[in-house]
């Protein structure tokens, strides 16, 4: 049996240890997501609406969560969007089509709350078949024209964003002290860090710009 509901303060535990699991190496030695989920539940750009568990026979298995965002359009229009992340399954319960079940539940509840738009950070291969697309094919940059390969945007209300160039900011939410990450980590269950290519995928990724 396969549930998606909203977390709850019981399960915070449970989500911040799948979370360190799920990303522990895969991007860098170690992680620092679940840190992230730690200090985000508190900021004001966290919406706790659309903050999902997914679990199977009663068991929690994966989160994902979503912060506020905005895209600033050339007049200075500006339009408050989302952006999802960390988003996370157990690594024993991954490729099994439970990540999808929980996008695609998540983006059903950010059309209902009235949200259109979703701009992420990730490897393209994991969110093409959800339907995100290149930020370059929707005009979003970053700051100083700059589109980042590893940037996708989904239009949770085709043709939205209507052809203007945008430009995109994040939210504070999804900035943390390093140190203090290491510190949280280090306060855990000790997992040790290695190195694994999918570290110089993700650092290929991170660095490249579309032109």
């Amino acid at each position: 049996m396969v549930t998606i509901r909203n977390e709850r303060e019981t399960d915070y535990d449970i989500v911040e240890e799948i979370t360190r699991k799920a990303f522990y190496n895969l991007y860098i030695p170690g992680c620092t997501e679940h840190y992230l989920v730690h200090i985000m539940r508190e900021h004001e750009d966290f919406i706790k609406e659309l903050d999902f568990v997914i679990e199977v026979d009663g068991r929690v298995i994966g989160n994902i969560m979503y912060t506020k965002a905005k895209l600033t359009e050339e007049s200075g229009q500006q339009k408050e969007i989302l952006t999802f992340g960390p988003v996370c399954i157990l690594p024993e319960y991954q490729r099994k089509g439970y990540g999808k079940m929980l996008i695609e539940h998540s983006f059903e509840e950010a059309k209902a709350l009235g949200y259109d738009t979703v701009v992420i950070f990730g490897a393209p291969g994991n969110y093409v078949s959800r339907g995100f697309k290149s930020c370059k094919k929707y005009q979003i940059s970053l700051e100083g024209e700059l589109y980042p390969a590893a940037m996708m945007v989904k239009e949770l209300k085709p043709g939205v964003l209507g052809g203007k160039k945008w430009v995109y900011s994040g939210s504070p939410a999804m900035e943390f002290d390093e140190k203090e990450a290491k510190r949280f980590d280090d306060s855990l269950e000790y997992m040790k860090k290695e190195y694994r290519p999918s570290q110089e995928e993700f650092y290929i990724y991170s660095h490249s710009f579309l032109q």
